[in-house]
């Protein structure tokens, strides 16, 4: 499947739900699923008079609500399942950390740009460094005590300032810690999964690869 190029409220409209695409543009704006409360497309409306839905429908559409909350292809959240299936631990839980501590989520959760979409663009033009080190995969996985920071000549960028300006009113993860004089953050902990804002319902998603 390929990644979304349409408009992302339809993917809320699809889901029910606000999933927050455009970062915090979605607190300020009057959200489509808010507008209109039902699917996308001509069949959208009469959705609500279907029968109930069955578990595996339960299952598909948790899987999409997370898939598309994180923004990755149906290729890669698969991979990501089958290699953290096999890690210690509950697996629905280490699914969600491994999306969380992806770089281009942990670019996002800093405040150095409006959206996880944003966040992969500046991870991809080189605007981000790792440890001291440029880094251009979005995918690259953190672990605690790695340090994430703009490049310094990047960071007047307008969309980074803005971002930055955002975060100062806003509440961080507790996990990070992110310094905005110097837009530098670090991890400071492994994310346990109270301390993910994510609502969503991860062992519907393990049942429904585990089949």
């Amino acid at each position: 499947m390929a990644r979304h190029t349409g408009p992302v409220c339809r993917l809320c409209r699809r889901e029910g739900t606000k999933l927050f695409l455009k970062g915090a543009r979605c607190l300020t704006e009057k959200c489509a699923v808010e507008r209109r409360a039902y699917a996308p497309g001509q069949h959208g409306q009469s959705a609500g008079r279907r029968r109930k839905s069955s578990e595996y429908s339960r299952q598909l559409r948790e899987k999409q609500k997370v898939k598309r909350i994180y923004g990755l292809t149906e290729r890669q959240f698969r991979n990501l399942f089958d290699r953290v299936r096999h890690e210690t631990g509950v697996t629905g839980d280490n699914l969600l950390i491994a999306l969380e501590t992806r770089l281009d989520n942990i670019v996002f959760r800093m405040g150095f740009a409006p959206s996880r979409q944003a966040a992969r663009q500046l991870v991809r033009h080189r605007h981000v460094e790792v440890n001291g080190r440029r880094v251009t995969v979005p995918s690259f996985p953190l672990r605690p005590r790695d340090e994430v920071r703009v490049a310094p000549a990047s960071r007047e960028l307008t969309m980074i300032q803005a971002s930055l300006a955002a975060l100062s009113r806003a509440t961080p993860v507790p996990w990070i810690a992110v310094d905005t004089e110097t837009a530098t953050g670090r991890i400071t902990e492994r994310p346990a999964r109270d301390a993910i804002p994510i609502a969503a319902q991860e062992q519907l998603i393990v049942e429904l690869y585990s089949k």
